[in-house]
């Protein structure tokens, strides 16, 4: 069974690009031992040579080897276009600087890149708060993935900054499937916290705009359970702030711990519920558990996207 990753040991390592291989690797070993055997997890650069096709892209080395004609694939041939969607915003940075929503985040998009490289699929990243911070191209190639992994190292090394705007979850959903041109796999991570309550319908409504362009959707709704849907606080007074507003309350998590709890679980029930009924995949994750639980679902939706 796999363990949980220590998210405050994940920068002593100070290569996110080698980690995530060796996590990647370490999954697919993993895979191969479980009852999970049944997905592919068999990599190729190469298909087969078809008779009359141009002989530009053979590759004469794999032939002097086996006598067979293979031809090397490119971008254009990818299994899959994948865009993943980072949610950035300050409560994401949530509970602790070293232990945070964020790294969590980051480590299984870093997974999930490589992942997606060595499958010959073509992936891109899009980080956003209130709007989007950063949009790269989608592509599948070796470089690629080298860059997207630098740019997800620094923001493991990226410090919360006080103030920063709120998180605007549908209008940048709203914005990417626009933008997305081809039928693709789009992987958000986000703990879909906005300003107000009613901001949940928006979410799904631009979740629901995804789907209308014929994407496959996984929402990864990362969360640490503990604190934030078990409010699992000692019986003292505390001062929570809001950390997308900035408001502070002082109360004492004995008095509003079980309606807290139940409003958690209605918000969780009807999110999964709406999720369900547009048939977006919608995953519950918890900083504190082992990360396999996200590439799991990533195989189980590439077979989806790919069918």
């Amino acid at each position: 069974m796999a363990q949980p990753l220590d998210l405050a040991a994940v920068s002593s390592f100070g290569n996110l690009e080698f980690l995530a291989r060796q996590l990647v690797e370490g999954f697919i070993t993993g895979l191969h031992q479980s009852p999970y055997h049944g997905f592919s997890v068999e990599f190729s650069e190469h298909r087969l040579y078809n008779p009359g096709e141009s002989t530009r892209h053979l590759d004469w080395k794999v032939f002097a080897r086996t006598d067979k004609l293979f031809v090397k694939r490119y971008e254009e041939e990818t299994n899959l276009r994948c865009h993943l969607l980072l949610d950035v915003s300050p409560s994401m940075y949530y509970p602790a600087p070293t232990h945070d929503k964020l790294r969590f985040s980051v480590l299984c998009a870093a997974a999930l890149t490589t992942l997606l490289q060595r499958q010959r699929d073509a992936v891109g990243l899009v980080t956003f708060a209130d709007t989007v911070e950063l949009q790269t191209p989608v592509r599948s190639t070796s470089t690629h993935r080298h860059t997207l992994l630098l740019t997800l190292q620094q923001l493991l090394e990226r410090p919360a900054a006080p103030g920063r705007a709120g998180t605007n979850v549908a209008g940048v959903i709203h914005t990417i499937a626009q933008q997305i041109p081809k039928r693709s796999l789009v992987i958000l991570f986000s703990d879909m916290l906005g300003r107000a309550p009613e901001e949940q319908d928006d979410m799904l409504a631009a979740l629901q705009h995804l789907r209308h362009q014929h994407h496959e959707v996984l929402l990864f709704h990362v969360m640490d359970r503990a604190t934030e849907a078990d409010f699992n606080f000692q019986d003292r007074p505390y001062l929570f702030e809001d950390l997308e507003t900035g408001h502070t309350l002082k109360l004492q998590p004995s008095q509003v711990r079980e309606q807290y709890q139940a409003a958690m679980r209605r918000y969780e029930h009807d999110l999964a519920l709406r999720c369900g009924q547009y048939k977006i995949d919608f995953v519950p994750v918890d900083i504190r558990e082992p990360f396999n639980k996200v590439l799991y679902a990533y195989l189980v939706k590439r077979g989806k996207a790919r069918g």
